[in-house]
């Protein structure tokens, strides 16, 4: 009988076998190069058209989507407090456009004002109940867009898309529903005032982005290896489109996502998507400023001096420790969330999150704005023709400063670590960014109110004689803390790269910094080791732990004198298919009983090869009712086959890694991380003696994490 054509597709939950799809690479490869023909050369011109055609459709998709969620972003939160009085749809920026700075702009009203309200109480609490009522409003349409129509719209995106660009299949996350969801949810859930970013679902938006352009090319759809390198290029736009920062979005792929390490053309594809997005970006200039960058920071000093860096230092320290409890706190709430009745009633966790934040921001005035707004200030010098933020620049209310800084750094981390899990589209960069300028803004003013009470002290000597200039500025110490706190949560670093290079590169082309870079990698650099020391894992591990995607960390491991033998399932504990011993009939009751995705073949013992489940179904289910009493050969050892035997050879594994037991542990992890195996069988002068699979190395490097598969 024909041999049936066997479907390679893979099944949402499993991981692809990367041996047969580079080997089905190279023969599609192989066959474009063998054409010498001008239809030949067409199409490899036609292949390599597709990808640059999706690679620069993606960036300019996403360049224009975030552009716009900037702007639908910034007029529903700035909804909350007033509305323009000669347009509804403006924003307070736009209102006020033509305004000089420090003057009082009129065009923009307060609902109390709207309402021509003279009773102050009242007004109050129509600011507030307004205030609170959207923010509501806001938060439960999001949740409701999520829980209904899109479930893998929520939370950030990035945990998934690591463990998809590792091999992980998850199509249901990259639908265009999901796509729409995930973009208005986030505008509805940043505009809530929940203690939330836009920046790490972006990376999300623009992955479904460039799945979605994919599924219109044949090429994509039979090969995962040149699907995920799209995937790959395009959450490097997605990064460069949240920060404006298209080098951070290469780096950050490099680091965070470990896609480019050995693809030299997946480096520069993502560098074209990066380009391609922020291009689009500030073409439609959502910021005004016709710039990319998100916070500037000017009229700051570009000189810097020896004595700051004790107190850098001492927000390196800081953020290590604060990322180290946030990302503690977020993983206790997630588990309180899961095990409790909140896992029934998502929609009203968020309406009762959004309405405690509401209400508890409303009371402080560096709360009640968005955070976005307050880091734009906090980065800010003083300077006295642009008026004063909420006070933050009055010498007499250093303390009071201070005090509520740091008040709000402490309330943001409650909020994010509870918030950050919901299910609403929410990123944790522009949370971590706001703890960290708050807590480098007090640190900041502390450092001027002291320089400037003790000018003589010889800690200061290297500061200007004249106390007209400016000496310390607080508002690169607030850039410091944000780089700090960012260091803490997120751990970004690889075993390729220099220690958190991804947020030196995002932190200055965000704010424009540059003359600061040694001291914010300093900062950097300081908040990882300080924050490994108390935790190795990155807020993003911990949540791909939890959810047990089988992704293996590009970090060195190092075995303590084990063996393969010390982790291996031996061949006793192993369910396999002995050759001539089952019939048509035993295979189909073996798969019908076992999940597992392929079985080992042997012969007395001797190992035949592996077989996988899916090739296995398929050529069961080819046979007759009749023929199903027919006994499985996998090898033709034994002569000629006969009546009573089907061959089954040709559903054997070409490619499959044989080790000895007996090899370092070490040396079988990293066989796991470089070739991207699905198993590894061990033998013994040819006899199979175990196996181990990715989920046991999985297993196996998140041993240390006490809450494993907790929300699997």
């Amino acid at each position: 009988m024909p041999s049936p054509r066997f479907n390679r597709k893979y099944q949402d939950g499993q991981s692809i076998d990367w041996i047969t799809e580079d080997a089905v690479e190279r023969e599609r490869n192989y066959a474009h190069r063998a054409q010498k023909s001008i239809r030949g050369l067409l199409s490899r011109w036609a292949d390599s058209a597709r990808i640059w055609t999706v690679i620069i459709l993606t960036g300019m998709g996403i360049g224009t989507i975030g552009a716009w969620l900037d702007v639908l972003v910034k007029w529903l939160g700035d909804l909350r407090e007033g509305v323009c009085s000669h347009g509804f749809f403006y924003n307070q920026v736009t209102c006020c456009s033509g305004v000089d700075p420090g003057e009082v702009c009129t065009n923009w009203q307060t609902w109390g004002e709207h309402f021509d309200i003279r009773f102050i109480f009242v007004e109050s609490l129509m600011q507030s109940f307004i205030y609170i009522l959207l923010g509501l409003i806001f938060a439960g349409s999001a949740a409701v867009l999520v829980t209904t129509y899109a479930p893998y719209a929520f939370h950030t995106g990035i945990p998934e898309i690591k463990a998809i660009l590792g091999g992980y299949v998850l199509d249901a996350f990259l639908t265009p529903w999901t796509l729409l969801i995930k973009a208005l949810g986030l505008a509805l859930a940043v505009a809530s005032g929940l203690s939330l970013g836009k920046e790490g679902p972006l990376v999300h938006v623009a992955c479904c982005m460039a799945f979605s352009l994919s599924r219109l090319f044949k090429q994509f759809q039979h090969s995962e290896g040149q699907r995920r390198k799209l995937l790959a290029a395009s959450a490097a736009a997605g990064i460069s489109v949240a920060f404006g920062s298209p080098l951070g979005g290469v780096i950050f792929c490099l680091e965070e996502l470990d896609t480019f390490a050995s693809d030299a053309e997946v480096l520069w594809r993502g560098f074209v998507a990066s380009a391609v997005a922020a291009v689009s970006l500030q073409y439609v200039d959502p910021f005004g400023t016709s710039k990319l960058v998100l916070f500037q920071v000017t009229n700051g000093s570009d000189t810097w001096r020896a004595f700051e860096l004790i107190p850098w230092l001492g927000l390196g320290v800081i953020g290590g420790v604060l990322g180290s409890i946030l990302i503690k706190l977020n993983v206790e709430a997630a588990i309180v969330r899961r095990t409790s009745v909140l896992n029934d009633w998502p929609i009203l966790e968020v309406i009762g999150v959004s309405s405690i934040t509401a209400a508890i921001s409303y009371l402080i005035v560096f709360t009640r704005v968005q955070s976005s707004e307050l880091v734009a200030n906090l980065f800010q010098e003083c300077d006295p023709s642009k008026g004063d933020y909420h006070g933050l620049c009055n010498p007499a209310a250093v303390w009071g400063n201070v005090f509520l800084l740091i008040l709000t750094a402490i309330i943001k981390i409650g909020l994010t670590a509870w918030t950050f899990g919901m299910m609403i589209p929410a990123g944790i960069f522009l949370p971590t960014i706001t703890i960290g300028a708050c807590l480098g803004r007090a640190m900041g003013i502390l450092t001027q109110s002291l320089q400037t009470s003790y000018p003589g002290a010889w800690l200061f000597l290297s500061c200007p004689p004249d106390p007209s200039v400016r000496c310390v500025s607080p508002g690169f110490y607030a850039v410091m803390g944000a780089a700090a706190m960012l260091a803490g949560v997120t751990r970004m670093t690889s075993e390729y790269s220099f220690n958190g290079s991804t947020l030196v590169l995002i932190t200055f082309q965000l704010t424009g910094a540059l003359s600061h870079v040694l001291p914010i990698m300093i900062s950097v650099m300081t908040a990882k080791w300080v924050g490994d020391a108390l935790g190795k894992d990155g807020i993003y591990s911990v949540w791909i732990a939890m959810r047990q995607y089988p992704w293996l960390p590009p970090v060195d491991y190092h075995d303590k004198g084990e063996t393969a033998a010390d982790v291996m399932r031996t061949a006793q504990h192993l369910t396999v298919i002995d050759e001539g011993e089952l019939a048509l009939n035993d295979l189909d009751g073996l798969l019908r009983d076992h999940a597992f995705h392929g079985f080992p073949v042997v012969k007395e013992r001797e190992l035949v090869g592996y077989v996988t489940r899916a090739k296995l179904r398929v050529i069961v289910d080819s046979f007759a009712a009749d023929e199903m009493h027919k006994k499985c050969c996998f090898s033709n050892k034994n002569g000629t086959f006969n009546d009573d035997h089907v061959n089954l050879s040709s559903t054997l594994e070409n490619s499959v890694i044989q080790l000895r037991k007996d090899v370092p542990l070490e040396l079988v992890v990293r066989v796991f991380q470089k070739m991207n195996l699905r198993q590894i069988l061990f033998t013994d002068a040819g006899k199979l003696v175990g196996m181990v699979t990715k989920t046991d190395v999985v297993a196996l490097m998140t041993a240390h994490f006490t809450h494993t598969a907790a929300l699997r």
